[in-house]
């Protein structure tokens, strides 16, 4: 047999096994947000196509839960931060015994225990996620050669990787996906909170903390023109208080985490959601997805998902009273709100799970490909 069958033959079974992908997602979320909501889309998009997948995560995890509940593999591990060495010599045994293709940090504490678990290994190949727009810390040593790549869920996200010196060949920006939601019958808050017919339903979704606009909310609603201040009604989705309150001076409700979101989403008639700072936003993606208009400050990579006077409400950061006009705007003419709405549910079929589980495959693909090819030549250097 001749140095070229050799070759071949050697080619053949690394491509074998570099595409099969056999990954091993690692979160270290302790709650349930986007972060752990994509990792759970992710591996459960990767099964439906047939990859074999295993979630490692804190054993008292929503995500972990989710993952068991729907016959996802999983291993619970503590996952304390970068330097939790016990965690990363559980990782270590884990890809040993399992052989994982790929390890696919979700997290910057994942991140730093994968780091941990490779320590000295070659392979698998390492991915990162990044869902954030503010600068990497530690760029020195978590963000070094032993990263195959960075995926970023935003053009944005990717600028801020650039600014700290990672190559633009080391990064890859696959935006975040969501699940088309089926035909659904939208929660009446109206009916149930005793409020008018006529009121307009405006809504924030997610966790209730500054950097996601809560704060801003008082200066919103009292910068409303004084025409539609009396007919504006507000519900807060998510966090852990429920009950009647304010929101500078409009007639709110507390809503708190809610099981069935979709049907709370689908009951708004507009959507607020004045972050700070934002990845690129699976909240507005929902909400869009439902029909629901959003009017947003143009943080992060939400100009992205957004299309000003299309499907939502761009509007520059910090300009309080340019959000609150735009409401306004929308608040006094329907059929400017069906209008975006329309335009909002075909924006959100380009946010899909099942496209952000081809395209990251595609990235795990390239990634073997850069391997292969590297592995050619040290193929070729023995058998020459």
């Amino acid at each position: 047999m001749g140095p070229g069958i050799v070759s071949r033959l050697r080619r053949a079974a690394l491509i074998g096994e570099l595409t099969s992908h056999r990954v091993l997602h690692v979160d270290s979320g302790r709650g349930w947000r986007g972060g752990q909501r994509q990792v759970y889309l992710l591996a459960s998009g990767m099964k439906a196509r047939g990859y074999e997948t295993a979630i490692v995560a804190p054993g008292d995890s929503p995500l972990i839960e989710k993952a068991r509940a729907h016959g996802l593999a999983t291993f619970a591990l503590p996952l304390r931060g970068d330097l939790d060495v016990s965690s990363a010599l559980a990782i270590r045994k884990i890809i040993a015994h399992w052989k994982p293709d790929v390890v696919h940090a979700h997290d910057a504490h994942a991140h730093g225990v994968s780091l941990l678990a490779l320590l000295g290994k070659k392979s698998p190949a390492l991915i990162v996620a990044r869902r954030v727009t503010f600068p990497p810390k530690n760029a020195r040593w978590k963000y070094g050669k032993r990263v195959g790549r960075f995926i970023a869920i935003s053009a944005a996200v990717r600028q801020s990787l650039l600014a700290a010196g990672i190559e633009d060949s080391r990064i890859s920006v696959v935006h975040s996906g969501v699940q088309m939601p089926p035909k659904i019958k939208p929660r009446d808050w109206r009916a149930q909170r005793g409020w008018p017919k006529a009121s307009v339903i405006c809504g924030v979704v997610g966790a209730m903390t500054a950097e996601k606009g809560l704060a801003d909310l008082d200066a919103i609603a009292g910068h409303l023109p004084d025409d539609v201040f009396r007919s504006v009604r507000i519900v807060l989705i998510g966090g852990t208080d429920a009950g009647a309150t304010t929101c500078g001076g409009v007639e709110a409700f507390r809503a708190g985490f809610l099981p069935e979101v979709e049907e709370a989403i689908a009951g708004l008639d507009i959507l607020w959601h004045p972050s700070r700072s934002e990845g690129l936003g699976t909240v507005v993606i929902d909400a869009m997805a439902l029909g629901v208009p959003p009017v947003t400050f143009a943080v992060g990579g939400l100009p992205e998902l957004v299309e000003e006077g299309i499907s939502g409400r761009l509007i520059k950061p910090g300009d309080i009273s340019g959000f609150a006009r735009a409401s306004a705007s929308l608040i006094r003419d329907p059929a400017l709100r069906r209008r975006l709405a329309e335009g909002a549910g075909r924006r959100a079929r380009a946010f899909t799970d099942d496209l952000m589980t081809e395209r990251t495959l595609a990235v795990y693909d390239d990634v073997a490909q850069g391997s292969i090819k590297s592995a050619e030549s040290s193929i070729l250097h023995v058998t020459t």
